[in-house]
This record gives structure tokens, C-alpha cells and sequence, in this order.
């Protein structure tokens, strides 16, 4: 069966896919693990998948939180109370207690907290990441480095601005005059004006 395959391939291409398509039937006959290193079997996640499950995990918990803040704010619908009662599972926590409340609060707390942590160890990360190929980048094409560097960064993606310097910006333009008297447009209008 396996001549005719190979009488048929028109390239080497063809050839060698049918010859791993034989060993690999031979081997799930016999029972052989084959090693499917070199070969283009899976597409490789350019971010990787411990950071995938994190990400998984801080979106859980978002959800649990916001649950959690539903009941405390007194939503007794029965798939909050299901979502609560599992949120405090294992422990001897009773819906009925009257700390409650309070219990709510801490369980709140605690998952802001593990956010948190989790969020700091993906932005480490991502830090560490970016130096180690500005690095690499630096060592072998400096000038592509320093173009991408002076690129401009995309909006939303900076440091938000200091609320004091936005506050003495808007204060020194004096954006509200023309809106509380507008009467005085004109003149507003020529002092304003850069020629």
C-alpha cells in the first residue's frame, strides 16, 4: 500500500510527509512514542501559557468579586447566592451569620490582594521582557533600536497624566471664558490668536 503512495508523490515534499505518516501509523501500532521535535506539528503562543492561565484566573476572580459585591449590596438571587456559597465553600461560613458582612469583605480583600499579585508578576515580566530584547536588539542593530524607541506610543497605552499639570494647563488657557461669556468673543478670540 505504502509503494503506491510513494510511486504517486510528485516532490520530496509529498514523499516525506508520506513516510511520517508511516512511521507514525507503525508506531501507534506497536505502541512506540515518536518524537515530534523539528516538526511544525503545533503553533507555539507567542505569549506564553502560564501567563495565559493567570490572565484566566485574574478574569475569575473579577467575576467572583463582583458577585460577591451584588450579595453584599443585597442581591439574594439564586445564582449570586450559589456563586457565594461556593466562594466559601470549605469553610464554616454560613450565609446566615450575622458577620457576614464582614466575612464578604475580607473574601473581597483577599482576592483584590491575589489580583494584584498576579497582575505585578505579569507586568514583571513584561518589563523584564522588554529590556532583555531591547538588549539583544542593542547588541546587534543599535539604530533599528533607537527608531523604535523614538516611535511615538500608541494613545492609551502611556502614563496617564499628572492630574496637576492637566489642572494648570487647563488653567492657564483659560478654556472656560469663551463658554461663561460668550458675549466677549471677539476679543477672546484675537488674544488667543498666534499671528
Amino acid at each position: 500500500m505504502l509503494v503506491t503512495y510513494l510511486e504517486a508523490s510528485r516532490d520530496l515534499c509529498e514523499t516525506d510527509s508520506i513516510l511520517f505518516g508511516a512511521a507514525l501509523a507503525v508506531c501507534r501500532i506497536i505502541g512506540a512514542k515518536l518524537s515530534t521535535a523539528g516538526r511544525a506539528t503545533g503553533q507555539s503562543s507567542a505569549i506564553p501559557a502560564w501567563r495565559i492561565r493567570i490572565e484566566e484566573r485574574i478574569a475569575k476572580d473579577r467575576a467572583l468579586i463582583g458577585r460577591l459585591i451584588c450579595f453584599r449590596s443585597g442581591n439574594n438571587r439564586p445564582r449570586i447566592v450559589r456563586t457565594v456559597r461556593m466562594a466559601f465553600a470549605g469553610t464554616n461560613v454560613s450565609l446566615s451569620l450575622p458577620d457576614i458582612m464582614q466575612k464578604l469583605t475580607e473574601r473581597i480583600d483577599d482576592l483584590k490582594q491575589r489580583i494584584a499579585a498576579w497582575g505585578k508578576r505579569i507586568r514583571r515580566y513584561t518589563e523584564s521582557s522588554t529590556r532583555f530584547n531591547q538588549n539583544r536588539l542593542f547588541q546587534s542593530d543599535q539604530k533599528r533600536l533607537y527608531k523604535s524607541l523614538e516611535r511615538p506610543t500608541v494613545s492609551g497605552t502611556g502614563p496617564a497624566p499628572n492630574q496637576a499639570d492637566t489642572v494648570a494647563q487647563c488653567n492657564k488657557m483659560d478654556v472656560w471664558a469663551a463658554v461663561v461669556e460668550p458675549r466677549n468673543h471677539s476679543s477672546l478670540t484675537r488674544s488667543l490668536a498666534k499671528w
